[in-house]
């Protein structure tokens, strides 16, 4: 029995503009991920019900999501690039993990705790089930590493215990239909049919904040569009936000110890050093001591460089829905493929007819 072929699922959800947190903290990985893995990239559109059930446009946010994919440099041709909803087995893996899984565990996860804050009667049921969902993404295509921030690591745990449940419930079925393959639990071999996903962690996310309080995360539903990058932002528009980002009237400090209770200093350092791939020390070192009527310009021509082509291509993309929604469509069949072996063996090891 062989061990399971590599391979990278993640998902972006479509709800609002991707600003420039997203790209820093996932889609650029992304990119990075698919020159040493076989990747998957989903739009999980399911997913978006559970912020929001009615979207006024989530055909366009979806689009759009799939325009910064290509964009900032996934290959559609090379990896698949599709929607989570044009391939039915992800709602039908998620029913069977519903059942898999337990109540109990659903209770504990945090992000349920607060997005669903004290009105816990009122929140969906899809919300509570989320976990769930996001289980069946990775497992229908036995994923075996996804990349995850802290807000993600408790629901790919929650994934694996899920698995773990299904290999250890229907193990006799497995081993009987010959569908079972050999993997490590802790320091033991066993068999089962679906991988027990690992978390791909390439060093710290950059925590990207607001550019009006250093405080907050940057957020696509802060009211403030000078909060934000957009990823559709021209070059005119991103230069003016940087110059116009809040600041403190010292200087740049020369040492990283200096940036303590700085947030919006620590911020401008912080994007900077991800936006050049270099330390926020290499930052420091060469522009500690300057003033930010220095430091600020150029960023802006650094944001410019690395984000205004691809914030063009996106502007090119979304102009030709049509061609986004045959990518999508292309990526969809593909997906559908494997999608389809893995119910094919699932319903023949729980015993549908």
């Amino acid at each position: 029995m062989s061990a399971f072929s590599p391979l990278v699922f993640s998902g972006v959800q479509p709800t609002g503009n991707l600003q420039l947190g997203n790209y820093l903290g996932a889609i650029r990985k992304f990119v990075a991920l698919q020159e040493s893995h076989d990747c998957i990239f989903c739009v999980v559109d399911l997913h978006a019900l559970t912020a929001q059930l009615v979207h006024k446009d989530l055909k366009d946010q979806t689009r759009s999501i799939a325009a910064a994919f290509i964009a900032s440099g996934i290959d559609p041709k090379k990896h698949i690039v599709f929607n989570q909803s044009a391939v039915p087995g992800h709602a039908e893996l998620a029913w069977i993990f519903n059942c898999v899984a337990r109540i109990g565990w659903m209770n504990r996860m945090t992000q349920f705790k607060d997005k669903a804050g004290k009105d816990r009667e009122n929140a969906s049921l899809g919300l509570l089930a989320y976990p769930s969902l996001m289980a069946a993404d990775i497992l229908l295509y036995r994923g075996t590493h996804v990349p995850v921030g802290d807000d993600q690591k408790q629901h790919l745990e929650l994934a694996r215990d899920i698995a773990q449940k299904f290999n250890s419930d229907f193990s006799e079925r497995i081993a009987a239909a010959g569908l079972g393959v050999e993997m490590m639990m802790g320091e033991e071999k066993v068999n089962g049919y679906f991988p027990l996903t690992e978390p791909l962690i390439e060093g710290p996310a950059p925590r990207v904040m607001s550019l009006r309080d250093g405080t907050k995360k940057m957020s696509k539903s802060d009211p403030s569009d000078l909060s934000r990058i957009n990823m559709t932002d021209d070059s005119d528009t991103i230069a003016r936000k940087f110059r116009k980002a809040k600041t403190d009237p010292a200087p740049l400090p020369e040492t990283i110890e200096g940036l303590a209770g700085r947030p919006e200093a620590d911020n401008l350092v912080g994007i900077f050093a991800a936006l050049a791939d270099r330390t926020r020390q290499d930052v420091i070192s060469e522009y500690g001591g300057r003033q930010f009527s220095e430091f600020k310009p150029v960023l802006a021509d650094l944001a410019v460089t690395v984000l205004e082509p691809i914030s063009a291509e996106m502007r090119r993309l979304m102009a030709d829905p049509a061609h986004i929604d045959a990518i999508l469509r292309d990526g969809a069949a593909r997906a559908n493929v494997i999608a389809e072996r893995t119910m094919t063996d699932v319903k023949e090891i729980i015993g549908f007819v």
